[in-house]
C-alpha cells in the first residue's frame, strides 16, 4: 500500500465534482442464506470477513484503503491491500456488501465505496451485533457519502499518526439546546496526554450546491451548543475544539469568509480549519490552520497552528 505521504494528489478524492453521480458496481441477482452459510461452513467466509462487516456497519461507507488502514492499525492479519480486495470481492459476490463508484465528466473516480447489503445485516444480527442499516441508506446522495468518507479519513489519520490518540466517535450527537435540535458532525476524536484530555469535533464542509448557506445554518447550531455549554453536555467534560474539514486551502478561506460576513463566529471559541490532503503528512502537528487579523492592516491571514499534541 502506498503510504499517505507518498500520495501526489493535488485535488482531494473526496472533493465534490460537478455533475458527479453514484454508479452501482455490486452484484445483481439472488444469493440465498443457505449459500452463505455453506461458504462459512467450508471456511470461505471467516473471522476477517466479519471484522470487515463490523467496520462497514460502524462507518456506513468506506473505501478499501480505509478498511485496510484500520485493520492494519488493529493488528489484524490482512497481509496486503490486494488480499483484502479479494476478500471484499467475495463479499460483494455473496451480497454481504455492495459497492459503488462515482463518475463525472472527468471520468470514473479511482476508488470504490463499500456499504452493507441485506445479507450482511442478517449475519451481524446472528452474532448479536446491533445493525441499524436499512436498504434506503444506500440511496444517500454523493455529497452525504463524501462527507462520511472524509470524516472516516480524518479519524483514521488521527488514529494512526497521533500518539495522544485515545478514542474516536463516528457522528457524535450534539444538542443545540435553545433550538431544540440534535445534530451530528462527521466525527470526533479524544486525545489524552499526561492524564489530560481534549476532544476534537470535525465538521465536514463540501462545495455542494448552496454550501455557504448550509454552513451558516450549521454554525448557528454550534453557537447554540457552545453558548449553552455546561460540563458533560453531549458527553463532553469541557468544550470540544471545532475543526472545519474543507476541500482545499482556497475552500478554507471561503468558509472563513462565509462565517465572518454572516456573523456566525462562536463567541470565546477558536475555530480551526484543515483540508483532506493535510491529513497525508507523516505527522499532523502542522495540519491545522486558523485565520488571524493583521494588527497593521486589519486584514485576515491564514496561519498554521503548531500543536505538539498532534505529533
Amino acid at each position: 500500500m502506498v503510504e499517505d505521504n507518498e500520495i501526489k494528489a493535488e485535488v482531494s478524492p473526496f472533493a465534490i465534482r460537478e455533475g458527479e453521480i453514484k454508479t452501482f458496481d455490486g452484484k445483481d441477482g439472488y444469493v440465498s442464506m443457505n449459500q452463505i452459510i455453506h461458504k462459512i461452513d467450508i471456511g470461505h467466509i471467516g473471522d476477517i470477513h466479519f471484522k470487515v462487516l463490523e467496520l462497514v456497519n460502524d462507518f456506513e461507507f468506506m473505501t478499501s484503503r480505509q478498511i485496510y488502514q484500520i485493520l492494519e492499525y488493529r493488528g489484524e492479519e490482512v497481509k496486503s491491500q490486494d488480499k483484502l480486495n479479494n476478500k471484499l470481492e467475495q463479499m460483494v459476490k455473496s451480497k454481504i456488501l455492495t459497492r459503488y463508484y462515482f463518475t463525472s465528466e472527468e471520468g470514473k473516480c479511482i476508488y470504490r465505496i463499500y456499504c452493507l447489503e441485506k445479507m450482511g445485516k442478517y449475519l451481524l444480527n446472528s452474532r448479536g451485533i446491533e445493525c441499524k442499516w436499512q436498504q434506503s441508506d444506500n440511496t444517500k446522495p454523493v455529497v452525504m457519502i463524501k462527507k462520511r468518507l472524509t470524516g472516516n479519513q480524518i479519524i483514521i489519520a488521527y488514529m494512526r499518526k497521533v500518539k495522544a490518540f485515545n478514542t474516536f466517535t463516528i457522528k457524535p450527537a450534539i444538542t443545540a439546546k435553545k433550538l431544540g435540535k440534535i445534530f451530528k458532525p462527521a466525527g470526533g476524536v479524544k486525545l489524552t496526554k499526561a492524564n489530560k484530555s481534549i476532544d476534537f469535533v470535525f465538521e465536514a464542509v463540501r462545495r455542494e450546491e448552496g454550501w455557504g448557506k448550509k454552513l451558516v445554518e450549521r454554525m448557528k447550531l454550534y453557537i447554540d451548543f457552545y453558548e449553552s455549554f455546561i460540563t458533560f453536555d453531549s458527553g463532553y467534560e469541557i468544550r470540544p475544539q471545532l475543526i472545519l474539514l474543507c476541500e482545499d486551502d482556497k475552500h478554507m478561506a471561503e468558509s472563513f469568509k462565509e462565517i465572518v460576513t454572516n456573523h456566525v463566529e462562536i463567541p470565546d471559541q477558536k475555530i480551526y480549519y484543515t483540508t483532506d490532503l493535510r491529513q497525508n503528512g507523516v505527522t499532523l502537528d502542522k495540519s491545522l490552520v486558523e485565520f488571524k487579523a493583521d494588527e497593521k492592516t486589519g486584514k485576515y491571514k491564514m496561519e498554521e497552528v503548531e500543536l505538539k499534541l498532534l505529533g
